[in-house]
């Protein structure tokens, strides 16, 4: 993205470097990474900076509107409310592609948004390591708002742990050690000393929980949630509290916004960054050019269920239309010039939401497949997960 960087960057590109780089992230967790990370961060030029700054501003404006009207779809089934919801989500990413506009330049469009915790430890880690194995640019900074790294993790700690005694604050997860994130919960037990906790392990008194650690039962008090339900349902581990009791935690992260701010509202967010979406029970007559459109379940994770190429006869087959929405398809553009052609991306935004939203991270994902995802990139380089530089 900007032409001199990119270029120093590949020419001091090496692969021994990028495999020592790895090989740092894998004794960190002692095995190897379950996600693939990309050889390259992305280097924002000072213009598609200050329009993702604009653009997520925009949406979040939207987004709180929404939540302060109480005009959140209240369709969401009951099985994945829990009692005690916040006044709004702690944690908010918003997912951009990077397109091209009638100038050339490049312009993010809105795919998905979240009420829920994404790799926000992983992230700071991933910074400083790809500066102590490759050329970054001394005054680039994956960061937003003034952070930098001790800045950020206090913020973070502040935002999970708050004024309690860490070994009382958990993350809560289905079988975290098996999870693809679990360098995220790692790290997290590294910086602010909390344990990661399985549903299965929780032990429930009355409206108290409690987990163990050696041979003592530790009061639970604030819950860094992890847990995804649709994930949960689909899983042979059963928890063995009442998600659905008024229990006497707090959730760093309620369940429910995971749910409320999702798909389920892209129809009802109106910004030039976003693109036109639809309630697929709302629509009377299908769009003519149906081949423009991707069909997106509302109640799914990690894009399970989304059909990129869809026709009336699919349409017409689902039962439950009001769970899925129609969105326009943007056309991702050639971003980040590689030995091997041009990778596409994603840029994830990154907001903690204490007493207002902060900008305060980001995270970037490459591809050269169909669609952003494993499954489109099997077998390619110079794609994956990483993370975004800028002045």
């Amino acid at each position: 993205m900007i032409k001199s960087i990119r270029e120093e960057f590949n020419q001091k590109f090496n692969i021994s470097v990028y495999s020592n780089f790895l090989n740092d992230i894998n004794k960190l967790i002692g095995r190897e990474l379950d996600f693939r990370v990309c050889e390259t961060p992305l280097f924002l030029d000072e213009n598609t900076k200050e329009k993702l700054i604009e653009a997520s501003y925009e949406i979040i404006n939207e987004i709180s509107l929404l939540i302060e009207n109480k005009q959140l779809r209240n369709n969401i089934p009951k099985k994945y409310l829990v009692p005690n919801e916040t006044k709004h989500p702690l944690f908010l990413q918003i997912d951009f592609a990077l397109t091209k506009d009638d100038d050339n330049s490049f312009t993010p469009k809105l795919i998905e948004l979240q009420g829920f915790p994404s790799l926000y430890n992983f992230q700071a880690y991933l910074e400083q390591n790809l500066r102590k194995h490759f050329w970054i640019p001394e005054n680039f900074t994956s960061y937003f708002n003034g952070l930098n790294y001790s800045d950020y993790l206090h913020l973070l700690k502040e935002t999970i742990v708050g004024e309690h005694d860490p070994a009382n604050v958990i993350l809560l997860e289905i079988d975290p050690l098996h999870q693809k994130t679990w360098i995220d919960f790692h790290l997290a037990e590294m910086n602010f000393g909390i344990k990661p906790v399985c549903v299965s392990d929780i032990i429930q008194r009355g409206n108290k929980l409690f987990y163990k650690s050696g041979n003592k039962k530790i009061k639970i008090e604030r819950i860094y949630n992890r847990v995804i339900f649709d994930e949960l349902e689909r899983s042979e581990i059963f928890p063995s509290f009442n998600f659905y009791d008024d229990l006497d935690v707090e959730w760093a992260g309620h369940p429910s916004w995971f749910f409320k701010v999702s798909k389920n509202i892209l129809p009802l967010i109106k910004s030039k960054y976003s693109p036109k979406s639809f309630y697929l029970n709302d629509i009377n007559n299908y769009p003519e050019n149906l081949e423009a459109y991707v069909l997106k379940p509302l109640y799914s994770f990690a894009g399970s269920g989304v059909m990129i190429d869809i026709d009336k006869n699919i349409l017409d087959k689902i039962k439950h239309k009001e769970n899925y929405i129609l969105q326009k398809k943007v056309e991702y553009a050639p971003v980040i010039k590689t030995p091997e052609g041009y990778s596409k991306t994603e840029i994830r935004m990154m907001f903690l939401w204490n007493k207002e939203p902060v900008l305060v991270n980001n995270l970037l994902r490459v591809s050269k497949g169909k669609m952003i995802g494993v499954d489109y990139n099997k077998n390619k380089t110079w794609v994956g997960a990483n993370i975004a530089f800028h002045s």
